[in-house]
């Protein structure tokens, strides 16, 4: 399917376009899909901390590509669908102790595992310029009622 825009991708997010840490949409299908970022560049980017962006923080970049997934394949027509809690993450492996050092734009890739009505499972990863930054599988629920 077509690339998405940050502000497009946002309405997916229950925090919004402030929160946003994906810049956009590259690729999705029914059963994966491929964001990039540069906001791990941004000294104005949520999740500094100290003037930092450690590489756990890279979990909630995966866990936004799989918000919106989920958004794209499910609720495609609400302007907001049901909210979305990270239920557990497995297998996780950091290459890197910090993300804001990598010079190239952040691919964030994530992978439909298992997907049943409120309950999805993902496998995700996290590249720069073809390095492998981090990897893991994650749980996503949804609750049953709007946001």
């Amino acid at each position: 399917m077509s690339a998405l825009s940050r502000v497009e991708l946002s309405r997916f997010l229950p925090h919004g376009e402030s929160m946003c840490l994906l810049s956009s949409v590259e690729y999705w299908d029914e059963s994966s899909i491929v964001c990039e970022s540069t906001t791990h560049r941004e000294p104005h980017n949520p999740l500094f901390k100290n003037g930092k962006l450690d590489s756990i923080c890279g979990v909630e970049y995966a866990a936004q590509a799989m918000a919106v997934h989920t958004g794209l394949t499910t609720f495609p027509t609400l302007l907001k669908g049901p909210l979305g809690f990270l239920g557990g993450i497995r297998d996780l492996k950091m290459a890197v102790s910090r993300l804001d050092q990598c010079p190239g734009n952040l691919v964030v890739r994530a992978t439909l595992l298992l997907g049943q009505q409120t309950r999805f499972m993902y496998a995700f990863s996290m590249t720069s310029e073809t390095v492998l930054l981090l990897a893991g599988r994650a749980s996503i629920f949804l609750t049953e009622g709007q946001a």
